[in-house]
């Protein structure tokens, strides 16, 4: 099968601290390749792997926890192009095609950014309106479109 000009399933969080819902604090990690870039957790779906089995794992290997609660999932799959200079790299995909979970931290979480292959060099929590303020531009109408699904699902 050619794959050329293909999305890469991914799945993707948009994680609550463990104050949620009285506090509506978003978690968002500065990658370490890409300098001043903020994102939700996200990674690939290896072939034959259950999106939720990649939620779990993708949460284990990039912020070193799997201590949450699932609070909800966006209804359907949805997809960005890479910018020019990421799609070089990530041949023969020309994007992603997403699964996104909303997500509440346990309050006995413990992030770890020192994983085995780390992508993150820190992280923070910001409101919910500040995301769109930290995040690359080629993400921000995806970002945009769940956060309102779920802001307007009264998850947010």
């Amino acid at each position: 099968m050619n794959k050329e000009g293909s999305y890469r399933p991914n799945v993707a969080m948009i994680i609550m601290s463990s104050a949620y819902p009285q506090k509506k604090e978003v978690f968002i990690a500065q990658r370490n390749d890409l300098l001043n870039i903020w994102q939700f957790p996200q990674g690939g779906i290896d072939n034959g792997e259950e999106v939720q089995e990649a939620l779990f794992r993708e949460l284990e290997e990039e912020i070193g926890t799997r201590s949450v609660e699932i609070v909800a999932e966006f209804p359907e799959w949805i997809s960005y192009d890479f910018p020019e200079k990421i799609a070089k790299k990530m041949k023969p995909y020309k994007g992603q095609t997403q699964r996104y979970f909303l997500l509440k931290l346990s309050e006995d979480a413990v992030i770890n950014l020192e994983t085995e292959h780390p992508e993150f060099i820190s992280y923070k929590f910001v409101s919910v309106e500040d995301v769109l303020k930290n995040t690359a531009h080629f993400k921000k109408d995806v970002y945009e479109t769940v956060l309102n699904y779920f802001k307007n699902e009264g998850y947010l």
